[in-house]
């Protein structure tokens, strides 16, 4: 059994409406004011405070008279907060993620309910604290009744509810094929056999819409109504590049997997990558970790071999061609094709570098490695 999220819009009440925003308002201030008392603790007394001291620290706070509007919400939901932030910091102390940063208003909210403190019934699902069901668009029956559910709301105005289900995701049938694809700019991803996707380049295409909305907004008053509605206009930009982006990258990698035993790809350095001025908005828009991300998830499910090799391998720069393996010694980014030397073949430099990090990723596979996520030395 694995652990499914299913995400859908949903379009609340006026009444429904108001006890979300008082909700995702609450949940922000615990959030931001434990937070605060945390970093104070431990710079000015080098203490730490773990989840059951911040769990008190919130009871405190709700029998504050200054605070009772904090009971005017679900607690799960202020304590599902807390358990979040805990899981910040331990992914801070394990070094796989940045500081904890407080959260901003006109940011993306969101809360989280678990147990009992929500109703799902006859296909529908009920918050504490609201009669009336939520008005969900739903594009497919939840397999089983949630166990969580996280509802949120983007800058751009949006609601969403993710309802977290346990299901029985069955591998798919084995299949011969393998593939090797190298990520670019050019093309989002090139495969060993010589296929190149394109760019659609989502960025570009609503880049001078964004840019003037953007002197528009520079130019409003701030706390106006007028830069409010301006806010939105730039956050629904930004949402739609963002949800074209990832619609892209869900069909690449769907289809990469359905159609693949082995998928054997590059590890990039993407965040460092991103520190390069000239390129940072292409690679950006490129989508390339989360390209990665979901091939890995993807591949587990369906019980398909995901191999990523060492990011220093010359895949670009060696001859593909059997029998040769001539490596240049420079390969600058603008030529595109070239010449091998030793044996005279003729090279797309991607295609080229497809075609290598397939041989190499099948002489690791012949090592006896298996599995999603493995790694060449």
């Amino acid at each position: 059994m694995k652990k499914k999220a299913y995400k859908f819009r949903f379009y609340p009440t006026d009444d429904q409406a108001l006890l979300l925003a008082k909700t995702f308002g609450c949940v922000r201030f615990v959030y931001n004011r434990i937070l605060k008392i945390r970093t104070d603790a431990y710079y000015q007394n080098g203490t730490s405070i773990n989840y059951s001291a911040a769990s008190k620290i919130l009871t405190d706070l709700k029998k504050d008279p200054e605070f009772v509007w904090l009971k005017e919400v679900a607690s799960v939901a202020l304590q599902q907060g807390l358990r979040h932030q805990q899981t910040a910091f331990t992914n801070f102390w394990d070094g796989r993620a940045k500081y904890p940063t407080f959260k901003k208003k006109n940011a993306r909210q969101s809360f989280s309910l678990v147990g009992t403190a929500f109703r799902y019934r006859d296909g529908n699902i009920y918050i504490p604290k609201s009669k009336d069901p939520l008005d969900i668009r739903w594009s497919q029956a939840l397999p089983c009744e949630p166990s969580t559910i996280t509802i949120s709301k983007d800058s751009a105005g949006r609601y969403f509810i993710s309802c977290l289900c346990e299901v029985d995701i069955k591998p798919m049938p084995i299949c011969a094929k393998q593939v090797g694809i190298d990520l670019g700019l050019t093309d989002l991803y090139i495969t060993s056999n010589g296929f190149k996707s394109g760019n659609p380049r989502h960025l570009k295409k609503y880049e001078a819409k964004l840019a003037y909305l953007q002197r528009m907004l520079s130019r409003k008053k701030k706390g106006s109504k007028n830069r409010n509605k301006m806010r939105l206009k730039v956050a629904r930009i930004h949402a739609k590049i963002a949800d074209c982006r990832m619609d892209a990258t869900h069909k690449a990698t769907r289809k990469l997997i359905n159609e693949n035993q082995v998928v054997y790809v590059e590890n990039l350095a993407v965040k460092n990558m991103m520190k390069l001025p000239t390129l940072a908005k292409a690679i950006a828009d490129a989508h390339w970790g989360e390209f990665v991300r979901q091939l890995h998830y993807k591949g587990d499910w369906a019980g398909r071999n995901v191999i990523e090799l060492d990011r220093w391998f010359p895949s670009s720069k060696r001859c593909s061609t059997e029998g040769c393996g001539f490596v240049n010694e420079s390969l600058p980014l603008n030529v595109r094709k070239w010449t091998c030397p030793k044996c005279g073949t003729r090279h797309d430099r991607d295609v080229n570098a497809a075609k290598n990090i397939k041989a190499v990723g099948q002489t690791v596979l012949a090592s006896g490695a298996t599995g999603s996520g493995l790694k060449a030395a």
